[in-house]
């Protein structure tokens, strides 16, 4: 009896061994492009998770043909975690087409295909992907307007794609422009069915303090239009502290700013309740006091909290962090909180919060 029972034993293991096994989930097989420029290359993005229980790894990525070049996650992916396989197509010609790319794994299959499609034309008429956000008969490839951080005497730029889907000529304007911003339409006048582009630039002497600047300007939709919600583009800048003169030896002294968390979930509890909250441990592991100088947010329904605003070496306080449901739909916005601090490695120190909620 013992030995069957140790068979027995053996074999489940052996059957539980043999069970463990990569798996590969991608978010999509195919990514639909509708039309697309001849001569401009685009990119396909496929967000692949490790559904199995042991570490997957993608040993090659092998397009069908030399106008696709793909790039992947090459460190082994951990069960529940992600990594991505970046497939840039180039096209040569015109036309319908329709391209795979094959993916070497240790999964099983051991080969999977993910695929790419649309169609290459001389000059987009249809401008749904391109430019996703419609505002009247406007399209837009964004619905708000982030600067890249900044410090005093830069002049960062951002562009907004245009197109004009009504009948007549158009010209893009953005009214409501703050003394920091200023605004090219090129070409001035876009034709129906013509796409352009809004460049605006960023004047960091005239913002008037370091952290984020927030306004929102105002996309005219035909000649005398007026503002409103619904041609309203939330704009925002973030000007950093500049620590260029710093020494060697000043930054191997100065502070550090350490959290306990970057990324926080309410999704759960805002299903239930009308406000959550959750608590962020914000840390000095630098050798010199860490000074918060700035505490801000990105949203309205986003409310934050701190103990201290000066650290010392090796001390600690507590972040709060509350966020009210109501309102969150209303502003497009992200959720995020922001800290400037005069640690030169981290001045900005940034808090991202997921909030989904059913309505």
């Amino acid at each position: 009896m013992k030995r069957i029972l140790i068979a027995l034993y053996v074999t489940l293991c052996l059957a539980g061994t043999a069970a463990a096994q990569a798996r590969f989930t991608s978010n999509t097989e195919e990514q639909r492009f509708g039309q697309i420029e001849w001569k401009r290359p685009v990119t396909a993005e496929f967000t692949v998770t490790n559904t199995g229980d042991r570490p997957l790894v993608l040993s090659n990525v092998e397009p069908d043909c030399a106008c696709t070049v793909a790039n992947w996650t090459q460190t082994p992916i951990q069960p529940g975690k992600t990594g991505t396989v970046s497939v840039i197509f180039d096209a040569e010609a015109l036309g319908h087409f329709y391209k795979s790319v094959a993916v070497f794994t240790n999964a099983d299959p051991h080969v999977v295909y993910l695929n790419l499609s649309g169609e290459v034309v001389r000059e987009i008429k249809d401008f749904t992907r391109t430019h996703p956000y419609l505002i009247g008969q406007i399209r837009l490839d964004q619905e708000a307007l982030d600067f890249p951080d900044a410090e005093r005497g830069e002049h960062p730029v951002l562009q907004l794609g245009v197109a004009n889907l009504s009948e007549l000529p158009y010209e893009p304007v953005l009214m409501h422009l703050p003394p920091y911003l200023t605004a090219v339409a090129e070409p001035a006048v876009l034709q129906p069915g013509e796409k352009g582009v809004l460049t605006l630039t960023l004047d960091t002497e005239k913002l008037l303090d370091l952290g984020l600047t927030q306004t929102s300007v105002y996309l005219s939709r035909f000649s005398g239009d007026k503002v409103g919600e619904e041609n309203e583009l939330p704009v925002s800048a973030v000007l950093l502290p500049d620590f260029s003169g710093l020494t060697e030896a000043e930054r191997l002294d100065a502070p550090v700013a350490s959290l306990s968390a970057d990324r926080i979930d309410m999704s759960q509890t805002l299903e239930h309740k009308r406000k959550a909250k959750a608590d962020v441990t914000l840390t000095n592991t630098g050798r010199s006091p860490l000074h918060i100088s700035k505490l801000q947010v990105f949203h309205p329904a986003v409310g934050v909290s701190l103990k201290k605003t000066v650290l010392q070496p090796g001390e600690s306080t507590r972040l709060r962090i509350t966020v009210t449901k109501r309102g969150i739909s209303r502003h497009r916005r992200h959720l995020r909180v922001l800290m400037i601090t005069n640690d030169p490695a981290h001045p900005k120190v940034e808090i991202n919060i997921t909030a989904a909620h059913r309505q």
